[in-house]
């Protein structure tokens, strides 16, 4: 990674481990090495937005998860977010998202978060990975929900599923209150894909009793109880997501479910998460007793 693009990957960093604190150009540069003007003109090449832009969106965004989640006021969420006044997080809250946060909080609808992309170094030698690595697998039972999914064309992963259909839906994604935490990605076996559509979505798994809101372009699929087996891989350094995401590729091509008395189930999803650093890459695949 060159100077430039760690730069501002520091100075990611360091707004996302001080969100909840007043943030200045001055703290910026020093995080960057380099002067506030500059550090500034480097941020705005690299991510299109100023550092001001960015913070808000991200402090916005933090907040609105706080208002679904927590049982706070708008007042105690726009003071632990740093914003002058009430009056006007409410206001920035509204353009954001286009809904008062009191409304929102009382009866949260799907709404678009910010999730930027981190500045990763693509070039940095894999060499760093160990030869070594283990890979964690366990039984779990899912049970029977309903998926919020957008579906594309052509896509079979993630890149190319961004490309057809846009990374911003994994923001709107993360706004719905999901059954398992988090947004999930499927590659959906025949029987549910359309004649038109791809195997790779992008979803989140909700109640099966679920009345909330649909985005509009999504639907909503049914999925029964079923049992899947999670591989995991260790932690990794976000340039080698890649090799980590390939790791448990191969494991999964290598692993026979027969030995625990399983064997591959081809009528429910494959499940991947959100590939993340500090917890390891993790895939479940469907089986069923044998």
């Amino acid at each position: 990674m060159d100077e430039h693009k760690e730069a501002v990957r520091s100075m990611q960093d360091y707004i996302i481990e001080h969100l909840s604190e007043e943030i200045t150009p001055s703290d910026l540069a020093k995080a960057s090495s380099f002067s506030p003007w500059y550090a500034r003109r480097l941020f705005i090449e690299n991510l299109g937005m100023t550092p001001a832009v960015y913070i808000r969106r991200l402090k916005l965004s933090k907040s609105a998860l706080l208002l679904r989640d927590e049982n706070v006021s708008v007042l105690d969420v726009a003071t632990q977010m740093g914003f002058g006044s009430v009056d006007g997080y409410q206001r920035a809250f509204r353009r954001e998202f286009g809904c008062n946060p009191k409304e929102y909080s009382t009866s949260p609808v799907p709404i678009w978060l910010f999730t930027p992309s981190l500045i990763i170094d693509e070039e940095r030698n894999d060499d760093n990975m160990s030869e070594i690595r283990n890979v964690f697998i366990q039984v779990i039972e899912k049970p029977r929900r309903k998926v919020i999914i957008k579906r594309g064309i052509k896509a079979t992963e993630y890149w190319s599923y961004c490309e057809e259909v846009g990374c911003d839906v994994w923001g709107l994604l993360t706004s719905i209150k999901s059954l398992s935490g988090e947004p999930v990605c499927l590659w959906l076996p025949e029987h549910l894909r359309k004649p038109v559509t791809n195997e790779y979505v992008q979803g989140v798994e909700v109640e099966p009793d679920y009345t909330g809101t649909v985005p509009e372009g999504f639907e909503v699929i049914d999925l029964p109880a079923s049992t899947y087996l999670l591989f995991r891989g260790e932690p990794f350094k976000e340039e080698n997501y890649e090799k980590a995401i390939v790791e448990i590729w191969d494991a999964e091509k290598k692993y026979d479910p027969a030995f625990i008395g399983y064997k591959w189930d081809d009528k429910n999803p494959r499940i991947q998460l959100e590939p993340r650093g500090e917890r390891g890459y993790i895939e479940l695949v469907p089986v069923k007793k044998i």
